[in-house]
């Protein structure tokens, strides 16, 4: 029998190992040559620098893709005002399954049952999300929209704390009420005017922090590349079904959408969701969504760049309140200790 020290980061040949309680785990010469001899052994002092590690290059990892969402933002409303937006999700699913299906055949592990049906609840609660906020729009002010949407970032540790039974940092709680300060600055404007629309945002907030947690979880023990194209096929299969509902029809030819489609395909969703997908092995469901919540910070500032809207005072601040929060959020918990 082996002992050593382990954390929770640690994922040996793309298999997460189950923890014990106590501060060591006890591995078995058996459990050793399953693994093929390629045991990674850590001491307390390179697992913590290695856990540290992964869980920045995680973030910057995630502010990109959240980068590239609040950029695409823009882009995702101008197409949508000459088209469904049904049959927008769904050529921009469609075409971003058929992208990613090759990569999954040849770099993902053996698609098992297990996987393909958490993908199936990651899929609807994501397209959950992109169904709500889009209805929801038509109802109630974008502002609105997206505050509601954004309040996932306290959504998320309480069903994390509720479900998980996850213990939350003070930082991180300072984090979550400073992010949700800055979002009711930046969304609206330091007022909140509500109509009947807003329950539909609310739960688009419920399914993106589902979704989140979701993701966090199922990825801890399965395939990654499987997870995103089974996600991806099932949101473009029921926005598809959107559409048909709403009688439109989706394989039409729209010239104008081609080079929405080839961003919002390649960039915001291929390369977003993998990003997210695997990079959430590394950090907290907590401190995704408050990534997450810097996503109209680029949305307005690159709206204020092309468009030349204007943030005002409390856009500004709201912002600055955001981007704190995101820092905070990802400080070193000096508290972090083996288990």
């Amino acid at each position: 029998m082996v002992e050593f020290y382990i954390y929770r980061s640690l994922i040996v040949n793309k298999k997460t190992i189950v923890w014990s309680k106590r501060k060591t785990l006890v591995l078995s010469q058996k459990h050793k040559s399953e693994y093929k001899g390629r045991v990674i052994w850590f001491d307390q002092t390179y697992g913590h620098e290695r856990a540290e590690m992964n869980r920045y290059r995680a973030a910057i990892l995630l502010l990109t893709t959240t980068f590239f969402w609040g950029v695409t933002f823009t882009v995702v409303k101008q197409a949508v005002e000459s088209v469904d937006v049904f049959v927008f999700l769904a050529q921009r699913f469609i075409l971003a399954f058929a992208l990613i299906l090759p990569i999954g055949i040849y770099k993902g592990e053996k698609l098992d049952g297990a996987t393909v049906l958490k993908g199936v609840v990651m899929g609807v609660f994501l397209f959950g999300a992109y169904a709500f906020q889009t209805v929801a729009l038509v109802y109630t002010t974008a502002s609105n929209a997206g505050f509601l949407t954004g309040l996932n970032v306290v959504m998320v540790p309480i069903f994390a704390a509720l479900v998980l039974k996850q213990r939350l940092s003070a930082s991180v709680k300072f984090a979550v009420v400073l992010s949700v300060a800055g979002l009711l600055l930046l969304c609206g404007n330091g007022s909140w005017d509500l109509n009947k629309g807003d329950l539909l945002a609310a739960l688009c907030a419920v399914c993106v922090s589902l979704h989140l947690i979701c993701t966090g979880e199922f990825v801890q023990r399965s395939d990654f590349y499987w997870l995103t194209v089974v996600q991806l096929g099932i949101v473009a299969l029921l926005s598809h079904a959107g559409a048909l509902v709403r009688g439109e029809e989706v394989f039409v030819w729209y010239p104008r959408l081609l080079v929405p489609l080839l961003i919002c395909s390649i960039v915001a969703t291929v390369f977003a969701f993998l990003v997210q997908t695997s990079m959430q092995r590394y950090i907290s469901h907590t401190n995704t969504a408050l990534i997450f919540c810097t996503e109209p910070v680029f949305a307005a500032l690159y709206a204020w760049l092309v468009l030349n809207e204007s943030l005002g005072v409390y856009g500004y601040v709201g912002a600055l309140c955001i981007l704190g929060g995101m820092i905070i959020s990802i400080l070193p918990d000096k508290q972090f200790r083996p288990v």
